[in-house]
């Protein structure tokens, strides 16, 4: 048995390692260590489909592994990062019990459960069943059909990343402003499964007739990034969303 048939295989399980650390850090809310992870996990992510096709052993396992190695890492991350955010945003109670005996769980005064803020994980919900329609939908080879959940993981990881690092009083309040918060999530779960059609970033060849669009992006994004750091990112991914309707008749 060939070993190179596994090789993308063990790709995707370290982005499902990766994501099972982020998840970890999320839940006690270190969203920087989280957001490394993440992104770490998307980089492994990226790669394990090209080692599939350069390698020439793409395979059902492979495709099914990938999905639910993303579901960790793209759908329950963000979606407890949003779930964190939310409950900072509304001074939500903390989830978990007022005593620490183990015996407590079974007191129910005692379980703390804050309500809104559980609108966080729709993101998660919404990720799972985006996946479970790529899984099926033929169509999907060359372009995608709604926003890749890695996509989606990378705004709503730039926003605990944006108060680090950016530092801008304005933002900031927007940021934690429960509203924005409650919109974005809803927005990001109809984005995730609409029918809007985005070009991926697969170059058949590297021309630029057949890839204009493509290279105008990743040109752009590098501005942006260079120029606002973390806060570019959400401009990042509206960039790739307009231009993929302005290219639609071309995908």
């Amino acid at each position: 048995m060939s070993f190179k048939r596994h090789i993308p295989n063990i790709v995707t399980l370290l982005n499902l390692l990766s994501g099972s650390i982020a998840v970890i850090f999320a839940v006690n809310g270190n969203f920087i260590i989280a957001a490394l992870f993440v992104f770490l996990g998307v980089f492994f992510d990226f790669f394990d489909g090209l080692l599939a096709r350069k390698l020439n052993v793409q395979s059902p396992l492979g495709i099914q592994l990938d999905s639910l190695a993303d579901l960790v890492t793209s759908g329950v991350v963000p979606g407890i990062v949003m779930f964190q955010l939310i409950s900072e945003a509304t001074n939500s109670p903390k989830l978990g019990m007022n005593s620490d005996s183990w015996n407590s769980v079974f007191h129910w005064e005692a379980f703390k459960l804050p309500i809104l803020p559980l609108i966080g994980l729709f993101i998660t919900l919404a990720s799972a069943y985006r996946l479970a329609k790529f899984n099926i939908d033929e169509d999907q080879q060359s372009y995608f059909k709604g926003l890749p959940v890695p996509a989606n993981t990378l705004v709503i990881l730039s926003l605990p990343l944006i108060i680090e690092f950016q530092n801008n009083d304005i933002i900031n309040a927007m940021i934690y402003n429960k509203w924005f918060l409650i919109g974005l999530t809803l927005l990001s779960c109809y984005l995730l499964n609409s029918n809007i059609k985005l070009f991926a970033l697969k170059f058949k060849n590297w021309g630029f007739k057949d890839n204009a669009v493509r290279y105008i992006f990743i040109l752009l994004s590098m501005v942006l990034l260079i120029v606002l750091h973390f806060a570019a990112i959400p401009l990042v991914i509206i960039l790739y969303i307009l231009l993929s309707l302005v290219t639609q008749s071309k995908i």
